[in-house]
């Protein structure tokens, strides 16, 4: 009778010690669990995030018209796609579109994180040398928290109105002009859209190479645009409670 030799050491150590195989979901699930599918799910749930900023600042634009502008466009939201449908329906599921979004934007990025994680447990040993990396790519992990923040408070503020004593529904144009007479709303408002400003470049700069569209001789382009939409929208935002301190809407 033949005895086994016995496994060298390295060899017990490398063997894993659970050979079954990871539960395969259903697709799109699966492609879900690859990083692959978390990059392409962060790249169409932030454009329709994009989307959505852009329509709101420009919409927004319209307080420089006057209360009964902006309040008449505030009324149009509501209305949208009346009477094919009941009023606020369409805006709802726009609502509800923009939850999913954000909730699967949140995620992936969250499971990209964990997984960049486990692939290296410890972090590096010696100072790095940031070359793809740039800035605004390494405070992702900062900018996202300060937005989601921002948003709830902005919510509270000019949605929902419990943040906002002469908060009155259906005036926007008088909420919006209360809520930045306060100086600290005003700064706290300017100071959350610079960091979404340093989110939306790189995303709008990375979203292409999630995407696939990558190419060297097109990397201006996506430079140029992630500049571009980020200063528009920035630039946008932050008039509006300047507008309001300074006298120029109110």
């Amino acid at each position: 009778m033949v005895q086994a030799k016995p496994r060298s050491t390295v060899e017990a150590a490398v063997t894993p010690v659970n050979r079954r195989p990871k539960r395969q979901m259903p697709w799109p699930l699966n492609l879900y669990q690859t990083a692959v599918g978390k990059k392409w799910v962060m790249a169409i749930t932030g454009v329709i995030g994009m989307g959505f900023i852009a329509l709101h600042m420009f919409g927004n634009l319209k307080i420089y018209l006057g209360a009964a502008e902006l309040d008449h466009y505030a009324v149009g939201l509501r209305e949208i796609a009346y009477p094919i449908l009941p009023k606020e329906n369409a805006l709802w599921l726009m609502r509800g579109l923009l939850l999913v979004s954000l909730v699967l934007h949140v995620h992936s990025a969250f499971s990209l994180w964990a997984m960049n994680r486990r692939a290296r447990p410890m972090g590096y040993q010696s100072k790095r040398d940031y070359i793809a990396a740039n800035w605004a790519s390494r405070t992702m992990k900062w900018t996202g928290p300060i937005i989601l923040l921002f948003l709830a408070f902005h919510l509270s503020d000019l949605t929902w109105g419990f943040a906002n004593p002469d908060f009155e529904h259906g005036a926007v144009y008088n909420n919006v002009v209360a809520s930045f007479e306060r100086v600290p709303v005003s700064i706290l408002y300017i100071v959350a859209n610079l960091a979404l400003g340093v989110h939306l470049y790189h995303g709008a700069w990375s979203l292409f190479q999630s995407l696939g569209v990558n190419n060297p001789s097109i990397n201006w382009l996506r430079r140029g645009f992630a500049a571009l939409f980020t200063a528009v929208i920035v630039g946008g935002n932050i008039s509006f409670p300047i507008a309001v301190l300074t006298g120029i809407v109110g």
